[in-house]
């Protein structure tokens, strides 16, 4: 198949990638030259594993190219589709700008049949407005569909969740296109749902709410199991043998974050008022995501007392392991309150340094997270990197004033650390 793909950030390059590595043509567009420039060269401009070397693979097999210009991937390709960003305004809601500026480009290249694709999150009904655009602005008046087909990808899992989908959902008002659409998905064998486009909209939405209630869930079941001396882990471990329930996201912290949950969520919780109905369970998940970043500097402030020219180390700032995406991360919000109570900070992250310096340019950057403890009153552990697991804890130790952790990733256990020695607080146990 001939495919463009119009946007190139985490969704757009993925996507475009794994199709590319099946076998189909694809063009991806993006209107950033200097990050066009460097994708055509086989560099990436964000982690994710596994990603670089594919794109490298696929444009040097010429299946893979990227262009600035949104007309050259239309008149090119069969199907479109639109991966732009969707972000969050004030009250909760979508920005749709991107998206309808992305219609009106593709209605003024369009001159014979295209399916065009929304890959982007968007408000149910969003297909019916793109639609409706790309017909006022076709000067061609050239016949299309559009599609809805919500991708579910997690960050630093991204490649295998598109290479080995739970399922693909195809949302379309028409039966056209659907043929298209299976012959790009066949071969990736996954179930293929066919559904209305409003509803395949919403599906998004609901799943990432229902995901981002589960860790919501879990973090209240944590602060359950403190309060009666319980353990967090056993009872998730417990509840999630269920296979009702399951044990995926089932796992106490400081709270959720990133580019999707949080976003996803306040937007769910804005087209259900816009349509009528207090999404009043979901706001109490937002309460308690909140909340658990409350608890957690409370568990510093209330060991160290003043945090007023105290030094702390950090260890992560990606706001989940395996990327370097630091947006809406709990991690940078963490050292933000610190940062406000007076203390200093020596901070690490595996690959999201370089991308939180312009959030936090008052920290010192370690290379090695086993010298982030030195000369420091207490360490963190604000994001559940595996790597953290290895850290030189008799090291660490040495390095600090006081051998005392606050696991917000719950990465050790409990009895051993007492056992070594340590001060050691973490969440729900």
């Amino acid at each position: 198949m001939k495919i463009s793909i119009i946007g190139t950030g985490y969704v757009g390059l993925v996507t475009g990638t794994c199709f590319a590595e099946v076998g189909h043509h694809v063009i991806c567009v993006d209107n950033n030259e200097d990050k066009v420039k460097m994708l055509r060269a086989g560099g990436i401009p964000i982690y994710e594993p596994g990603l670089e070397d594919m794109v490298r693979k696929n444009v040097a097999a010429g299946r893979l190219t990227f262009t600035t210009s949104t007309a050259e991937g239309v008149q090119k390709s069969d199907v479109i589709f639109i991966a732009v960003p969707t972000p969050p305004q004030p009250d909760g809601s979508v920005d749709l700008s991107y998206i309808e500026k992305v219609a009106r480009d593709i209605a003024a290249a369009i001159t014979s049949y295209k399916i065009v694709v929304d890959k982007s999150t968007v408000p149910v009904k969003t297909g019916e407005k793109v639609a409706e655009t790309i017909k006022r602005y076709c000067p061609a008046k050239a016949e299309f569909d559009v599609v809805s087909n919500p991708e579910f990808l997690r960050e630093g899992f991204a490649v295998g969740d598109l290479m080995k989908p739970d399922r693909i959902v195809i949302g379309t008002r028409s039966q056209r296109p659907v043929a298209a659409m299976k012959e790009i998905y066949q071969p990736f064998q996954a179930p293929i749902i066919v559904t209305d486009i409003n509803s395949a909209e919403l599906i998004k939405h609901a799943a990432n709410s229902f995901l981002a209630l589960k860790i919501s869930y879990i973090n209240a079941i944590a602060n359950v199991c403190e309060a009666a001396g319980a353990n967090v882990q056993e009872v998730a471990n417990g509840i999630g043998l269920d296979d009702r329930i399951g044990r995926r996201f089932l796992n106490a912290g400081i709270g959720f974050g990133g580019s999707c949950f949080p976003k996803d969520l306040s937007a769910f919780i804005k087209i259900a008022e816009q349509i009528g109905y207090d999404f009043k369970l979901l706001k109490e998940v937002q309460n308690i995501n909140a909340n658990q970043m409350e608890r957690f500097v409370k568990k510093i402030t209330d060991t160290l007392w003043v945090l007023k020219d105290k030094k702390i180390g950090v260890l992560g700032l990606a706001f989940k392991q395996n990327t370097d995406d630091v947006r809406s991360s709990p991690a940078i919000d963490l050292c933000h309150r610190l940062l406000k109570d007076g203390a200093s900070l020596r901070v690490h992250d595996p690959k999201a340094m370089e991308k939180a310096k312009s959030l936090l340019p008052g920290v010192t950057y370690v290379e090695d997270m086993n010298e982030v403890a030195q000369g420091c009153d207490a360490l963190v552990i604000a994001t559940e990197w595996d790597e953290f697991k290895q850290l030189d804890l008799d090291r660490a130790k040495k390095g600090l004033t006081h051998p005392i952790l606050f696991d917000g990733r719950n990465l050790f256990d409990p009895a051993e650390m007492e056992k070594r020695g340590w001060i050691y607080k973490s969440i729900g146990r």
